[in-house]
C-alpha cells in the first residue's frame, strides 16, 4: 500500500509540470515497478495519450473555438477563416474594423477584437497583423497611397490589441501588402470589399 501510495503521488507531481520525455521515463520506470511496461504516455498534437484513452488539452482545436466566436455573435458575413502553411488566418473585413477610408478603429470594432483577443493572448504563438486593400488607388493628405492605408489599419490594429488587450509585444508584427494580395477578384464590388482587410495571422510554432 506504501509503494502504491508513493507511485500515486510521484505521478501527480510530474501530471503538474510535464516534460515530455522525463515523463516518459518515469512512466516506464513505474510500469515495470508495478509489472506493467507495456503503458505508454504519448504528447502529441495537445492530446496526453495514457493507453487508449485521449485527454483533450486546452486549445487543441483552436480554429474551432474562433469559429463558436463567428457563430455565436454572427460575425460570418465580416470574418473568415483559413488555415493553410503559415497557420490560422483570421480575415477581418474592413467594413467591421474602420470607417471608408480611415485607418482608425471605429466602436464597434472594439468588441470583436476584444472577444479574439481572449483567445489570441493565452497562446504561445507570433502573431502577424496585416493590412490589405483594394486596387482602388488612395490618395489623400492622411494616405497617399494603398501602401500607407494598409500599413497604418495594420499598425492601428496590432496597437489595439497590445495596449488594450494584453498581447506581448514581442510576439506581434504587423506588414502593409496594399493591394498586392487579393483573396477575390478586384473586378466586381464584392470582390473589392473582400479585399479589403485585415489578417490576423496566428503563425504555426
Amino acid at each position: 500500500m506504501i509503494t502504491l501510495l508513493l507511485g500515486l503521488f510521484i505521478i501527480l507531481y510530474a501530471v503538474s509540470n510535464i516534460d515530455v520525455k522525463k515523463y516518459e521515463n518515469m512512466i516506464s520506470a513505474m510500469g515495470n515497478v508495478f509489472g506493467n511496461s507495456s503503458k505508454v504516455i504519448e504528447v502529441n498534437r495537445g492530446k496526453i495519450n495514457l493507453g487508449n484513452t485521449p485527454i483533450p488539452v486546452k486549445g487543441v482545436s483552436l480554429k474551432t473555438e474562433l469559429q463558436k466566436i463567428i457563430e455565436k455573435y454572427h460575425y460570418e458575413r465580416s470574418i473568415k477563416l483559413e488555415e493553410n502553411e503559415r497557420g490560422i488566418v483570421i480575415h477581418i473585413l474592413d467594413d467591421i474594423l474602420f470607417p471608408s477610408g480611415s485607418a482608425q478603429l471605429n466602436k464597434s470594432s472594439l468588441m470583436v477584437l476584444n472577444r479574439i483577443a481572449a483567445i489570441l493572448k493565452e497562446l504561445p504563438n507570433d502573431i502577424r497583423v496585416e493590412g490589405h486593400t483594394d486596387n482602388v488607388p488612395v490618395n489623400t493628405a492622411a494616405f497617399p497611397s494603398n501602401w500607407h492605408l494598409s500599413v497604418v489599419r495594420a499598425l492601428n490594429t496590432a496597437y489595439y490589441l497590445i495596449n488594450n488587450e494584453g498581447l506581448i509585444a514581442d510576439k506581434v508584427s504587423i506588414v502593409g501588402y496594399s493591394e498586392y494580395k487579393p483573396i477575390a477578384s478586384n473586378d466586381t464590388p464584392e470582390g473589392r470589399a473582400t479585399n479589403r482587410r485585415v489578417d490576423i495571422v496566428i503563425i504555426k510554432k
